[in-house]
């Protein structure tokens, strides 16, 4: 199914629970990946075609240092976002969230949880390609492993939410796995830069949502986020090097950016929490189009290529034709959802990236 298709099913679903119409889900995609017997699974067919470029393991390497760099200056421990101190002197201190900010941290939480099947999975693909790649997959899991930490724990000093039934989601969500549908590297550093940017905004999203309700927790999802944009310009920059060099590349590319899912779909009633956090203004298919698919169609100047082969070329007309008529859904779908509001929201979290990205440039 192309994501225009995904945009039809979408509203449909928004209208069934009261909402507008749109594109995407709580993180991205709606497409809910298939899964065999809690085993991550590479398609049966080998890599063989959009392989990382050999020429290119200076670039990699490059970027992978510049990555180390950066993450070495700006190093954090997730005790440091947790208000240890307060809560010895009242254990009260933290107020209760809201069933809406609950509902997306708590979501968040559990594609976090997945972070050993997602080692796996890029592990599995990379195995035998450039060593910088190889070795960033270490990197990037070392930094995530935080992430499900910090939410986890701060839900329960908080005393948040149902615990038992929490932890059993939990341990259902990760019996489960997670399987990529990926067929060769490109596809896989194409993946993760939409994955990773879309679960940034989706950070910068809720961290907006609940900054009167909750200010640390708001403080605390910030931090994730900017570990979120640290990974996406590397496997940004990594796409566009590759793409620059073979601009056929392009027709991988536009098979990620159409059937484009985040590894969360497989939880258990994603398609409703997408809908609620959609409905209440979280974040919606608008925010998904203009903060992920539009941001990143831009950095690579996607129109711009000049592919040789026909197949390639195909590929872009179609990636062109579906771009303009999901960015028309995804404005249809922020006017209805909260007229006059929604566009301010919008340049809001486009002004907190780039303030990201040009404080990871010079630290």
């Amino acid at each position: 199914m192309t994501l225009l298709g995904k945009a039809v099913g979408y509203a449909n679903h928004i209208e069934t629970l009261g909402g507008g119409a749109g594109i995407g889900s709580t993180l991205a995609g709606t497409r809910k990946p298939s899964l065999r017997g809690g085993i991550c699974h590479i398609k049966d067919r080998p890599l063989t075609s959009a392989n990382l470029i050999p020429s290119l393991e200076p670039k990699m390497r490059e970027l992978l240092e510049r990555h180390r760099e950066r993450t070495a200056k700006v190093d954090w421990a997730y005790h440091e976002f947790l208000p240890l101190k307060e809560l010895r002197a009242n254990p009260d201190f933290l107020p209760k969230l809201s069933p809406t900010v609950y509902l997306a941290v708590e979501t968040a939480l559990f594609t976090e949880v997945n972070l050993p099947w997602f080692t796996s999975g890029l592990t599995q693909i990379f195995k035998g390609s450039l060593a910088p790649m190889q070795e960033f997959i270490h990197d990037w899991t070392s930094e995530e492993d935080q992430h499900g930490l910090l939410l986890e724990t701060y839900l329960l000093l908080g005393d948040n939410g149902d615990h038992r039934e929490r932890s059993r989601l939990r341990k259902q969500i990760v019996r489960v796995g997670w399987e990529p549908h990926i067929e060769d590297h490109f596809q896989a550093i194409a993946y993760t830069a939409m994955q990773e940017l879309a679960t940034q905004v989706f950070y910068l999203r809720v961290a907006h949502f609940c900054q009167d309700e909750d200010p640390l927790l708001a403080r605390a999802l910030r931090r994730l986020a900017r570990d979120e944009v640290l990974h996406m310009a590397f496997y940004r920059d990594a796409v566009k090097a590759h793409l620059e060099v073979e601009p056929d590349y392009v027709e991988p590319l536009v098979k990620i950016m159409l059937e484009f899912a985040m590894p969360g779909a497989g939880m258990k009633d994603y398609a409703t929490r997408s809908a609620i956090l959609a409905r209440q203004g979280v974040y919606g298919p608008d925010h998904y189009f203009n903060l992920v698919v539009d941001k990143l169609w831009k950095e690579w100047d996607v129109p711009a290529l000049m592919p040789k082969a026909e197949t390639a070329r195909a590929a872009q007309r179609k990636i062109i034709s579906q771009h303009e008529k999901l960015g028309r859904i995804a404005a249809r779908y922020a006017v209805r959802a909260a007229p006059g509001t929604r566009e301010k929201d919008a340049a809001r979290i486009a002004l907190q990236q780039q303030e990201d990205m040009l404080s990871v440039a010079e630290d």
